[in-house]
């Protein structure tokens, strides 16, 4: 056939390509065989067949007959024998110095030697992906080396403890001791970053899921290196002890509880192979002629890439007579190849497995090209060659497979942006699997979720990868380089887009699923995308747990699933049709925005579904509830309907179909959007956070449930699609079938209520943890920042120089910590928090606002529902809140929409519906985070359940857990009051309403506020206890342990805020200490004496300022004694204004009581103490004066009636001569009652204050029936 001639034909523009010259591996001599510009001699078909395979010049000979399949396989036979040779040759060479280990059931495989195992680890996909059930496992490989230099790669499922590297048999596995804890064992860690040999050392990185570590050893130096994405580490062990041949050094690896990760020994070429290092495993040896044949594949594929010039030159040709057409060459010569290459695919069982993970995929992403404009056409020709083999399936299946694993370990570059990360493989794969067969042929695998979770996975940096995504980082008031600031708005701006992209394609993917209809099946669209769905929601049951069960799925698939979702339900559907197909619904508004009438299926909450059996519900256990609340069948296809806004007050309502729409769908957010410039501004906002004292054993300790200044740094305006040109356009599967009218599609379809109901489930366990995190950092980079420009202040002050050395040190580490932080929040900020997500956010909020407060009128359906509800709910609502910026301005935020959500934490927090004490907790906290901005509590003023409910609430919920938050809370609503109030004019945000109405409640349930007066009381006495035990111990050692400084800080402020609390009472209620029974006054006067001895105890007031830690970015002011004193101040100004202005004469004489203690000395010391404080640093202008001379007269009068009743007690004792009349309690009053049965006997104060709280007698422990007086009378 070579020696045929040519046939005369046109010519194809495509052939342009090759007249450029286009260079080519095998020398500069080729680049020029196919250029018609030299001599129209040469025949062009001839010169393009060489060029496609590779061929020396002039080796085809002219042509004399049509080009067909017959011809090109000649070609091919012909030139195997190079091919052939170069194959043994690759296959023979430098594999000395490797052992593989047979298991004596056939030829020898590299793999895990099953019985080195320790512990239990699963391969749970093959071929190795390991995962570990035990708490500690460890294996070995069933291959070892001794000389020359190998390698193998951990890809990172999972990112917690995993020591991996190299062990030699001797090394023993046990469940504490693994790779690494012996010699002759070397492992790299780094979720804890150090290297074991024994012991361990600091080395590495930090890693995060989807690294791929490649672990090399290098016998002929003796050394260990390990790799992170291709990038060294650093020679982490050498001078390694050599072992004698057929004993040297395995792969092995040891895994904690849930870890998981895969192996690959060679088995698929490496994505990060060093140059030197050889696989455990040889390649096939057909790898270079199947790889070959790509390789001429590709030249034949590039043949029609042209430019309209090269067209216009071609078709003057075509007048020549001296070329064919491009079809009449691509056709025999892709059939040539495709047969050729199967043909190699069936001589080695592992070759179709490392063609498809290395040269093939390569090949498919080389023909799409990377970056837009994406070749479509190229790839669609391919495809169709391709399918035209019965043995192309697997290969197809390895590709899918290949595609969904490169999505897992994609990182995002800087320099790649934006189309970065997975982008370039879920592009890819989405236009692959447009195809109908190839949907067919990947849903049917058994991988099929696995690999769709991968395609949902999305590589997170670490602390160097931010580096180098985000370099340059500035923040409000630093000295860094003013060009930081552009320089970071352009490279997150990049990132931004990157995610967008990626986010976009997953979309995609996931809606060419939906609307997949399995053949030969009564399925509907959406089916498919249901159970995988459920299956999703069902294998990550405990995903919230502190240690997690094995199995679970990336964090970073739950987010992106979570998106996914979200955006179907705010923005709507890419395709047009999808809406319609699925949900019944031909409205192009997503769900979440419709608004008018709303409906929920109740089922949802009702059915016990298998994804749903675990999760906890408001009323309790699933269990419990069917046994307390049973279910009818009428009830599980119940659905709720209501109006939205219909819990609204007219005045305030707002819906999507009203005339005062929500923020969410307004003009205001196109407008505010526009006002943000300078995105960038807004990274380290507000670094200052509010202080609030919270109960260290909540579970949101000291969280306002914020990300900090999390938000998006592009204004991408809302819409419903985030295309933005037809090389991104979405396009439909391919053939895809009409669904039967017949089908009942009301019932059987996927519904947008029970995708909202997974989305809420998947932000539960995904993206709250993330938030979480996020806030950790925006709380980090707070402090680091307030401590940064305390070190600056202390060096300008410094005077010595070994001072301002040490402070230098210092000042780099703050700064440091603060550029890493701040690059964590912008990472967080734009893969969190575009402006399409807090819209969607938002009316997600609203929509579960108005459902609970529906559902919370029926008990039985109310009890159904589902805990992360309300989690999410707060959660979300907490977040937008913190966004900075948001999307709309504040001013409105609640205002515009989210009524229903202050109305639903009110009514609820202290609900007995709710089982869950840390559900209450939440709610309060948001109640307690909320009045504490002058906004936000307008909106409780205005909020008619509030003020009705929220007053008597507080009072019931004061008890032995919710006591701190309830205290957080009144003391907000009492801001601006007492005598603190004239400190600095006073507080901006006084909250009268609630006031009065904390007034009202608390006069017009006297029962209730004497319960409330009584625990108050008990509180403030425990807190003092502790403040002053915790001050005697660092007395005693003389030093202030951080620990014990943060506890004292604690206990003190929780003091303080129940001391406030008190003087609200007695200055709003006094007949309550004034009036009646002297008991609450008592108890009052015991508590002011033991704080103020606890006070005047403390010593010199240098270490009381020392005992108590100032958190970074506090002022001083807020951690001298006057916090304490200042309530303390006004407890007794209160109740002397009372009793000398209130119209009852029948006050209880306060002079008197404070006389009567038995301690008088502590009595006066201490009101001395308070008039010798200094009041003038503390408060601004002469208010205070007047307070004070009533306290140094009521301390005078103090002074007089002590002294006389030291002489009267004088007196008397000298004519009674006994005290067996005196109260053995307080040793002040007569003790004229006993206690019944018992007959033990003290005064009615201590017993009525003993009462309150202990029902048995304080002598003998017996149960009290009665109190009568002494003398048996009754009372």
């Amino acid at each position: 056939m070579a020696e045929e001639g040519l046939l005369s034909g046109g010519h194809h523009s495509g052939l342009a390509v090759v007249l450029k010259g286009e260079s080519s591996k095998e020398g500069s001599q080729r680049s020029r065989l196919v250029s018609f510009c030299d001599d129209f001699g040469d025949q062009s078909v001839e010169r393009t067949l060489e060029h496609i395979f590779g061929l020396s010049y002039k080796t085809v000979r002219p042509l004399t007959q049509k080009i067909d399949l017959r011809f090109i396989s000649s070609i091919l036979e012909n030139e195997d024998y190079q091919f052939q040779k170069d194959t043994k040759n690759a296959a023979t060479s430098n594999r000395d110095g490797l052992l593989i280990v047979p298991d004596h059931s056939g030829p020898p495989i590299v793999g895990i030697d099953e019985s080195s195992i320790s512990g239990d680890i699963k391969i749970i996909k093959p071929p190795l992906i390991l995962e570990s059930h035990a708490l500690f496992s460890s294996l070995r490989a069933n291959s070892c080396v001794w000389k020359g230099k190998w390698m193998y790669e951990v890809t990172l499922e999972t990112a917690g403890i995993q020591q991996i590297g190299w062990a030699s048999l001797s090394c023993p596995f046990t469940e504490h001791k693994g790779v690494g804890d012996s010699n002759d064992s070397y492992a790299y860690d780094g979720k804890r970053v150090t290297k074991w040999n024994k012991n361990a050392e600091p080395y590495g990185q930090p890693w995060v899921v989807g690294d791929v570590i490649g672990c090399c050893i290098d016998l002929d130096s003796d050394e260990i290196i390990f790799y992170r994405n291709g990038v060294s580490l650093g020679a982490a062990f050498s001078g390694i002890r050599k072992i004698a041949p057929g004993l040297g050094y395995f792969p092995a690896l040891s895994l904690s509880h849930g870890e998981s990760c895969e192996l690959n020994f060679g088995d698929y070429p490496f994505r990060y192979p060093i140059k030197d290092y050889l696989p455990i495993v040889c390649p096939p040896s057909a790898a270079p002629f199947a790889n070959n044949l790509l390789s001429c594949f590709s030249r034949l594929i590039e043949m029609q890439r042209d430019d309209r010039a090269e067209v216009l030159s071609v078709e003057k040709l075509r007048m020549l007579k001296r070329f064919v057409s491009f079809q009449e060459i691509f056709h025999p010569v892709s059939q040539g190849i495709g047969r050729a290459f199967f043909s190699v695919m069936n001589l080695e069982s592992s070759l179709a497995e490392y063609i498809s993970w290395g040269p093939l995929l390569s090949f498919f992403i080389q023909v799409f090209r990377p970056h837009p404009p994406h070749d479509f056409k190229s790839v669609d020709r391919v495809l169709d060659c391709l399918l035209e083999f019965q043995e192309s399936r697997p290969l197809f299946l390895h590709i899918i497979n290949a595609l969904s694993s490169g999505c897992k370990v994609s990182p995002f570059v800087l320099s790649e942006c934006p189309h970065s990360g997975s982008y370039t493989h879920l592009a890819l794969a989405g236009h692959i699997l447009r195809r109908e067969e190839l949907m067919i042929l990947w849903w049917r695998s058994s991988k099929f979720e696995f690999l769709l979770e991968g395609f949902l996975s999305r590589k997170s940096p670490n602390k160097q990868d931010l580096l180098g995504l985000i370099p340059f980082v500035c923040w409000p008031g630093s000295n860094e380089d003013l060009s930081n600031e552009n320089n970071m708005l352009l490279t997150t701006t990049a990132l931004s887009e990157a995610v967008k992209k990626v986010e976009q394609k997953q979309r995609e993917l996931c809606s060419l699923i939906m609307q997949f209809i399995p053949p030969a099946s009564p399925q509907l669209p959406g089916s498919v995308f249901r159970t995988f769905l459920q299956n999703v929601l069902l294998k990550n049951r405990g995903a919230d747990r502190n240690l997690p069960p094995p199995g679970v799925s990336k964090n970073s698939v739950l987010i992106s699933l979570f998106s996914v979702i979200l955006h179907f339900l705010s923005e709507g559907f890419a395709i047009s049709n999808v809406s319609k197909l699925l949900m019944g619904s031909g409205s192009e508004i997503g769900f979440l925005h419709r608004g008018g009438q709303q409906a929920f299926p109740m089922s949802l909450f009702l059915k016990n579904d298998p994804h749903r059996v675990d999760i906890s519900r408001i009323g309790g256990s699933f269990d419990h509830l069917t046994n307390s609340h049973p279910v009818h069948d009428d009830q599980e296809d119940e659905v709720i309907r209501w109006e939205e806004g219909c819990m609204d007050d007219e005045e305030v309502k707002v819906a999507h179909t009203g005339s005062q729409k929500p923020c969410c769908c307004s003009s205001y957010d196109t407008e505010y959007t526009k006002s943000f410039k300078d995105p960038i501004r807004h990274v380290a906002k507000g670094s200052r956070p509010n202080c609030s004292s919270v109960p260290k054993s909540s579970v949101h300790v000291n969280e306002e449930c914020s990300t900090g200044s999390l938000s998006d740094e592009i204004t991408d305006k809302p819409s419903t699609s985030d295309q933005t040109a037809s090389d991104y356009s979405f396009q439909s599967v391919q053939q895809t079938r009409t669904v039967l009218r017949q089908i009942n599609l009301k019932s059987a379809t996927l519904k947008e209520e029970e995708l909202l109901d997974a989305m809420l489930l998947l932000y539960h366990l995904g993206v709250s943890p993330n938030l979480k995190q996020a806030s950790s950092y925006g709380y980090r980079q707070s402090q680091s920042i307030a401590l940064l420009e305390e070190t600056d202040r202390q060096i300008r002050e410094g005077t010595s120089g070994e001072q301002v050395t040490h402070l230098k040190d210092a000042r780099s580490t703050y700064r440091e910590e603060v550029m890493d932080c701040i690059r964590y929040c912008a990472w967080y900020r734009v893969s969190l928090f575009s402006r399409w997500k807090q819209r969607g956010m938002y009316a997600t909020c609203m929509y579960v606002a108005q459902l609970l407060l529906i559902l919370s009128k029926e008990d039985a359906m109310f009890a159904y529902v589902p805990e992360y509800y309300l989690e999410t709910l707060v959660n979300c609502f907490h977040v937008l809140r913190k966004s900075d910026p948001l999307f709309v301005p504040t001013s409105i935020f609640i205002r515009q929409g989210l009524t229903s959500f202050v109305t639903f934490v009110v009514t609820h927090f202290n609900d007995p519906r709710i089982e869950s004490a840390e559900l209450k907790d939440l709610l309060l906290q948001s109640i307690s985070v909320l009045v504490e901005y002058k906004e936000h509590l307008a909106v409780f003023e205005s909020n008619e359940a509030a003020t009705v409910r929220l007053p008597k609430a507080l009072l019931e919920a004061f008890d032995d857990r919710s006591w701190i938050l309830v205290t957080n809370v009144l003391l907000r609503l009492c801001k601006g009051y007492g005598f603190c109030s004239l400190k600095h004019g006073g507080s901006s945000s006084i909250s009268i309403v609630f006031q009065i109405l904390l007034r009202e409640a608390c006069t017009s349930d006297i029962e209730l506020f004497s319960s409330f007066l009584n625990r108050l009381f008990n509180k403030l006495s425990w807190a003092m206890t502790e403040f002053s035990v915790s001050i005697r111990e660092m007395q005693e050692y003389y030093k202030a342990l951080e620990f014990q400084q943060r506890k004292c800080s604690y206990i003190y402020d929780i003091s303080c805020n129940l001391a406030r609390v008190l003087e609200f009472c007695t200055g709003e209620i006094p007949q309550a200490f004034l009036s009646g029974a002297d008991t609450n006054l008592r108890r009052l006067t015991e508590i002011i004496v033991f704080i103020l001895n606890h006070l005047d105890s403390a010593g010199d007031p240098e270490f009381f300022d020392l005992s108590i830690k100032r958190r970074p970015g506090q002022a001083f002011e807020k951690i001298h004694r006057g916090m304490i004193l200042s309530p303390l101040a006004g407890i007794m100004t209160n109740l002397l204004a009372a009793s000398e202005d209130g119209e009852d004469k029948q006050h209880i004489d306060i002079v008197e009581t404070f006389a009567s203690m038995d301690c008088p000395a502590s009595v006066l010391n201490g009101f001395q103490y308070i008039l010798d404080y200094d009041w003038g640093s503390s408060f601004t202008g002469d208010e205070y004066l007047g307070k004070i001379r009533q306290l140094e007269n009521f301390s005078s009068m103090l002074v007089c009636r002590t002294a006389s009743q030291e002489l009267e007690s004088t007196g008397d004792y000298g004519e009674s001569g006994s005290a067996d009349t005196i109260c053995y309690i307080c040793y002040a009053c007569e003790a004229g009652a006993q206690f019944v049965p018992c007959s033990h006997r003290s005064c009615f104060g201590c017993i009525s204050r003993h009462l309150l709280n202990c029902q048995r007698c304080f002598f003998c422990n017996a149960t009290v029936i009665d109190v009568m007086p002494a003398d048996g009378k009754p009372a």
